[in-house]
């Protein structure tokens, strides 16, 4: 049986796996000089309930990390994949509340789960362009879950000194444990509405699109500004 077939079927090899990666990041993130922006603004908006996180793909290996977890719970999505079932393990080691979704089933009973936990006050977070891209594009999920939620939206991105990108579909940033690093929380102000037509839903895709952009170019100058 291949590996992927075997993280797939047991999650304790994904666990494993997790733990070993956990590991590598925590390390990464104690010994690197961090600075940060936008941890205020986000404390204030968690006081008043949950929100929902969006962050690109290539930029979201240290979001679990940087999340807040003293100012309120968190549960991240990710999919059946051995790099989603790999990515859950991760993120319950961490301390939060990952909850798995098919990508080929119907997610209704998941979608109730989350709309469940939103109302117990929990956040929501997920990459933009999902667990299989293109990159950089924003998918329908975030736009969906900030219209049927209402939550505040706050983006996330990292940037650090030193790393490497994976030879993956995003190529993922992977931070080494040394150098300098910057992470940004920023809110999205876009017009969020429940009821939308489909052309005001794929301007808000746009927008939404230039703010994750915006974001994650503010990293990489916070970290410059930094150096």
């Amino acid at each position: 049986m291949s590996l992927r077939r075997r993280i797939e079927k047991s999650e304790w090899l994904a666990a494993r796996i997790a733990g070993l990666i956990g590991g590598y990041l925590s390390l990464c993130n104690r010994r690197i000089h961090w600075k940060t922006e936008g941890l205020d603004e986000l404390h204030v908006a968690l006081q008043d309930g949950p929100v929902l996180l969006v962050m690109w793909h290539s930029r979201s290996v240290m979001g679990a990390l940087h999340w807040p977890v003293t100012d309120g719970p968190l549960s991240s999505l990710h999919d059946s994949s051995p790099v989603g079932r790999v990515s859950g393990a991760l993120q319950r080691r961490v301390g939060l509340r990952p909850m798995q979704m098919s990508r080929k089933k119907s997610n209704r009973s998941a979608s109730r789960e989350v709309l469940k936990r939103v109302k117990e006050g929990v956040s929501i977070g997920m990459t933009g362009d999902g667990p299989l891209g293109p990159a950089l594009e924003v998918k329908d999920a975030p736009l969906d879950w900030a219209r049927t939620t209402g939550m505040p939206v706050f983006c996330y991105a990292f940037s650090v000194s030193k790393g490497r990108r994976l030879a993956s579909w995003d190529k993922m940033l992977v931070p080494h444990p040394y150098g300098q690093g910057a992470y940004v929380f920023r809110r999205f102000n876009g017009d969020v509405q429940r009821k939308m037509e489909p052309e005001q839903i794929e301007a808000l895709r746009i927008e939404m699109h230039q703010f994750m952009q915006d974001t994650t170019a503010r990293a990489d100058a916070l970290l410059r500004l930094g150096a």
